[in-house]
């Protein structure tokens, strides 16, 4: 399995390019704040034909270029429901502060095909398979994506903001949730093997071992449920 990634946009936002193998369809993981041009690059390198985008969620720094994207390739978008009203009105999904710095450089409303996520579902897109869960807390929609183990690469995480190395998504904005978040990392993260590779909305990867190790969050989480809480808040990303 071929998966490309870059961070691109003012909160160094992580898109993901992932396919069988390189000359083959892929699918397109949040492309946000200004990813058009690494989106198109990445499918020149390595040859890939779009045939899906997938959304995390609605924030717009993992979102604002679905609707160039998807219209370059004519593609439909995933996003799940509780997220969709984010992509036509950004700035209620974030804060009339943080929204009105972005409003004048945006191309924000949904992508002429755009289809909703359940779930539990399975999404068979590129010859792959991405399993879905839904994951609240950052956001009311914020799902995660899972891909099985196969012969050439572990099992994989598409987190989101749901789970960083060495941190969790922040819950201080529109429709966040302290306490959602920390349901949604024991229910989605926690059972999973401790060599799944997490590939997350930012930063570097890690693996779900080495979260359950070190993460002050996780870490707590693991040896009791009501203990996270205290521990901070965290600021990474939007």
């Amino acid at each position: 399995m071929l998966i490309a990634g870059f961070p691109s946009g003012a909160w160094g936002t992580n898109c993901y390019l992932v396919a069988p193998a390189a000359g083959e369809e892929c699918v397109i993981i949040d492309p946000g704040h200004r990813a058009a041009p690494g989106v198109e690059e990445t499918i020149a390198r390595h040859r890939l034909k779009p045939t899906a985008v997938i959304l995390t969620h609605g924030h717009i720094d993992h979102v604002a270029s679905v609707v160039p994207v998807c219209g370059a390739h004519d593609v439909p978008a995933w996003i799940h429901p509780r997220d969709r009203y984010m992509l036509a009105d950004p700035e209620k999904a974030l804060g009339a502060q943080i929204g009105e710095q972005l409003m004048g450089e945006l191309t924000i409303g949904e992508p002429d095909d755009l289809l909703e996520l359940t779930d539990g579902a399975t999404l068979s897109l590129a010859g792959l398979e991405f399993t879905v869960a839904h994951a609240p807390g950052h956001t009311p929609g914020s799902v995660t994506f899972h891909t099985p183990e196969l012969a050439d690469v572990p099992p994989v995480l598409f987190s989101g903001d749901l789970l960083f190395a060495g941190s969790i998504g922040r819950t201080d904005l529109p429709g966040g949730d302290s306490a959602e978040i920390l349901r949604s990392l024991a229910r989605v993260c926690l059972p999973l093997a401790d060599p799944t590779v997490v590939l997350s909305g930012h930063g570097p990867q890690t693996t779900i071992g080495r979260e359950r190790a070190g993460n002050p969050f996780l870490r707590q989480l693991a040896a009791d449920p009501g203990a996270a809480g205290g521990i901070g808040t965290p600021r990474r990303g939007l």
